[in-house]
């Protein structure tokens, strides 16, 4: 399946674009793309990426899920859900052409109207943890607060107070939808759109919930534990069904879906499951080699460094680096060893390099300090 493209890419215009300026470009498009009148091959495929990108866009709490979490925020949404509350009726208003936006509802599959389909799914809700290295190379669990709709306990989600029922919508008979009729161009175009006096419920709540004014939820914080399996890496999301918010009586609660963040380590560098670490080794130990503790995400090692190892040399420690999550296998640690000069040497010193540089068949020729670097040397310090 092809990757989505940015929904503001899609319509052409800045992340910041308001409203106005986003209808406007769904509009000069949809006038372009719409399958009545293009003869573009890929008009119904471009038109239906358009028309989704305007109904998220347009509506600012999907927005501001996209914004926050792009594509990812909407996997809890169906089809259904992107295009609730959204009104195409009004884009082509002043234009002779009418067209049908009823279509749009056909082209994803939803039954061709945006009457209610039953008892709708409680939507996904999201949620961020942050945690270590260290905690990401092992299986834990986290607690995290959440902000949730919930049942009413009061009316059990019906809105109507307990002991009293709702009427059958006289706008719609209880079908939660009403059908229109348009003139166009094209001919006649039928619209099907949810009740504006029911919203669509097919019934007139006529005492409502006093707990939640007739809502049939109410908002609840919760503390939770969640699973974090060993190997996640920052970007990981993590579902938790039934944790979302709550839907239609009978209908179900959405899913929890928690962002991971990683926080950057002190040490190591990650890629994957392989860690990147740099260990300093002084000229002795390059030139004669030397066995040294190494640290890893699950305590120290130790690492042969041979001797004539060069600046900038990397070693592969197998399996040191962090899980790969559903396999029981790690990636590995590299090492690489920098090679430090030192920045003063004492006359003993000197004298040995001196002596190794003669007996190497080096000739040095010494370098010494003029005024003007110890003048820096001085401000320095």
């Amino acid at each position: 399946m092809p990757e989505k493209r940015d929904y503001y890419d899609v319509l052409g215009v800045e992340k910041g674009a308001d409203k106005k300026e986003i209808k406007k470009a769904y509009r000069k498009l949809a006038m372009k793309y719409h399958p009545d009148v293009s003869e573009d091959e890929g008009a119904t495929e471009k038109f239906k990426e358009i028309s989704e990108a305007y109904a998220v866009l347009s509506d600012e709490e999907k927005r501001n899920t996209y914004d926050q979490y792009g594509h990812a925020g909407m996997d809890g949404f169906s089809n259904e859900d992107i295009f609730r509350n959204v009104n195409f009726e009004d884009i082509f208003q002043g234009f002779g052409g009418g067209f049908d936006m009823g279509n749009i509802f056909e082209m994803f599959g939803f039954g061709g109207g945006r009457g209610r389909s039953g008892p709708q799914r409680g939507s996904d809700i999201y949620a961020e943890v942050d945690i270590t290295l260290e905690e990401a190379a092992t299986d834990i669990e986290k607690e995290i607060s959440i902000r949730r709709d919930t049942e009413c306990p009061v009316c059990e989600g019906t809105k109507s107070e307990p002991g009293s029922n709702p009427e059958t919508c006289q706008t719609c008979g209880g079908t939660g939808q009403v059908k229109q009729v348009t003139n166009t161009i094209l001919g006649q175009m039928m619209n099907v759109r949810p009740c504006p006096a029911c919203k669509g419920e097919g019934k007139i709540i006529t005492d409502p919930c006093h707990n939640c004014n007739g809502k049939g939820k109410i908002k609840e914080n919760n503390d939770i534990n969640i699973k974090i399996p060993a190997g996640v890496e920052s970007g990981s999301r993590l579902r938790v069904p039934g944790e979302g918010n709550a839907g239609d009586v009978e209908a179900g609660y959405g899913d929890l879906i928690v962002l991971i963040n990683v926080k950057k380590h002190e040490k190591f560098e990650r890629d994957g499951a392989n860690l990147y670490y740099e260990q300093q080794i002084s000229f002795p130990q390059a030139s004669l080699g030397d066995t040294i503790d190494i640290p890893t995400i699950d305590g120290e090692v130790e690492l042969k460094i041979p001797p004539g190892t060069q600046s900038g040399s990397i070693f592969r420690l197998r399996g040191q680096g962090m899980p790969i999550i559903r396999r029981n296998s790690k990636g590995n640690l590299y090492v690489t060893a920098n090679v430090v000069v030192p920045q003063k040497l004492n006359d003993k010193q000197k004298k040995l390099l001196e002596e190794f540089a003669e007996i190497s068949g080096e000739e040095i020729h010494t370098y010494e300090k003029g005024f003007f670097d110890k003048f820096k040397e001085a401000i320095n310090h």
